[in-house]
This record gives structure tokens, sequence and C-alpha cells, in this order.
């Protein structure tokens, strides 16, 4: 029987263990870094926390006799990725990167593309009302900004002390176009800063925004590393899992 790791957290992690787990010749086994304290949890064997780096993933591949490798994370989970190279490099298990498309400004959006969450905390003038989207993680790169007041929404709350300047708003997707508009109109918000993490959960305050002809400074994805062979879809990634 052919044993698939799937280094997930993210819908298309659940929806490959769910297509691979339907193939009697497959072993799925699901990793997620235990990052959310209460994650929706994929079917199959699921193994929550880190690994240790590239050196303990390889010796989980190693110890678990894993065939194949797909790596399903966040596309900002940079640092696991890099570790997924390493030791698929190392271990000569093959690794496949799963990435949904990013989103595509269309008519009506105005964005503004940047490369780090710093830079975006660059673009951020007082006096500014901000929506921020980019993870409860990335909070302080925001705060203290002068004159700068932020909605600040996440699944977990940040680690406090959480500054006056800041309202944390907790919850977690899907979201509705209408809920958007609702909540940048109450809280009179000035410009969305988000990352670049495609998908149609989320996908609801870009369109809210456009509506509202809200400014989004919009944090590009981190490069792969060299050589990674990436898909955008599931079904791509369930027929190289089952070659």
């Amino acid at each position: 029987m052919k044993r698939v790791l799937i280094l997930g957290g993210t819908a298309e992690a659940r929806a490959l263990a769910a297509e691979l787990i339907a193939d009697p010749g497959v072993h799925v086994v699901s990793s997620l870094a235990g990052r959310v304290s209460k994650p929706r949890l994929p079917v199959g064997e699921v193994r929550q926390g880190g690994f240790g780096g590239a050196a303990g993933l390889e010796a989980f591949l190693a110890g678990e006799k894993i065939d194949a490798m797909v790596d399903a994370t966040h596309p900002f989970a940079a640092r696991m990725t890099a570790s997924a190279a390493e030791a698929a490099a190392r271990s000569g298990v093959p690794l496949l990167v799963l990435r949904r498309p990013g989103w595509q400004e269309g008519p009506g959006d105005s964005w503004q593309r940047v490369a780090s969450l710093h830079e975006a905390a660059a673009r951020l003038r007082a006096p500014m009302r901000v929506f921020l989207t980019t993870g409860r993680r990335s909070l302080p790169v925001f705060t203290g900004l002068p004159g700068v007041w932020l909605l600040a929404r996440s699944v977990d709350p940040p680690e406090p002390p959480v500054p006056d300047d800041v309202h944390v708003l907790l919850d977690r997707g899907p979201y509705t176009v209408d809920g958007e508009l609702a909540l940048i109109r109450e809280h009179r918000l000035d410009v969305l800063v988000t990352k670049d993490s495609g998908g149609r959960l989320t996908a609801a305050k870009l369109v809210a925004a456009r509506e509202l002809g809200l400014p989004v400074i919009m944090v590009n994805r981190p490069p792969l590393p060299p050589g990674v062979r990436l898909v955008d879809t599931v079904a791509a990634a369930a027929a190289w899992a089952q070659e």
C-alpha cells in the first residue's frame, strides 16, 4: 500500500485527503502544525504538531515509510514548505506542492501589491482605520503606528497585551459580501490589508472593498523553493499521488 503524507491545514488538504482515502491502495497521513486551537480535521489518520525542522521531517518520512509527500499548507507557510523541500531532497521522497490560485485584481479594484508585511505597514498613514486580515501572528508588525486604528480579524486571539488602538474580531470564514459590507461600514474603515491567500472562503472582503471603493494593500506570496513541482487543483494533486 502506498503511504502519502499530506502537510495540511487548508481546505485543499482536507479535500485531497478525502479523495485519496477512497483509493484502497493509498494510506493517507495528514499533518497539521497545531497553530489553530480548534482546526477542521481531515478524514483519515491525523498527526498534530511540528516536526522540528527539515531533519525531523526527514526522520518522520523514513520512520513512517512515506512514499510521497504533498505540501498543501497555507500559501504563506514558507518555513514549512522550505523544510519539506529540504527533507524531500535528502530522503528522495517525491514532493508536490498544492497551492490554490492567488487572487487577481479586476475592474473596479484599487490594489497595491507589496512584497512583505513590513512594506504593507509602511504604506499606512494617519489618520487611517484599517481592516487587517493578515493573521494574529502578524499583528505586532502593524501596532504602534501613530494615528492608525486597526480592526484585526483572526480565528484565534493574538498574544497579549493588545494595544488600545486595536480592536480584535474573532471569526472564521466563510464570509459573505453582505457581512463584509456591514463590517466595513460599521467600523468606518479606510483600507483593507490582506495576504494573497486565494480561495473563495475569504474572498468576500475583496468584493466588498470593490463595491465601496476601498483601497486594498495586498501582500504577495513568498516564492517557492527552486525546483519544486507545483499544481493548483486537488484533482491534479490526487492524480500525482496515485501514480
